[in-house]
């Protein structure tokens, strides 16, 4: 069970995830760093694994943006939306 005291620390911990997720395409290591901010999403069931997928495929091609991807394949709808793709 987590502690409330735990609370703020998951609380930054997630925020700097989202910041992560949502790096800039074409930065070097973009992808990796998008794809490892994917994996703490998705071991918190925020993700699908069809999600982290694309993600996977895309971390070692820093200018492939995954979102247009994950809407292709009819993935991740929730994901997407949270994350602000139409």
């Amino acid at each position: 069970m987590t502690d409330e005291a735990d609370k703020p620390r998951e609380d930054r911990e997630a925020a700097e995830q989202w910041e992560l997720v949502n790096t800039p395409l074409g930065e070097k290591w973009s992808g990796r760093t998008r794809y490892a901010a994917a994996m703490f999403f998705y071991k918190r069931d925020e993700m699908s694994a069809e999600t982290l997928e694309v993600y996977r495929i895309c971390a070692r091609l820093d200018s492939e943006d995954p979102l247009p991807i994950i809407r292709d394949r009819g993935v991740g709808k929730d994901w997407l939306k949270r994350i602000g793709f139409e």
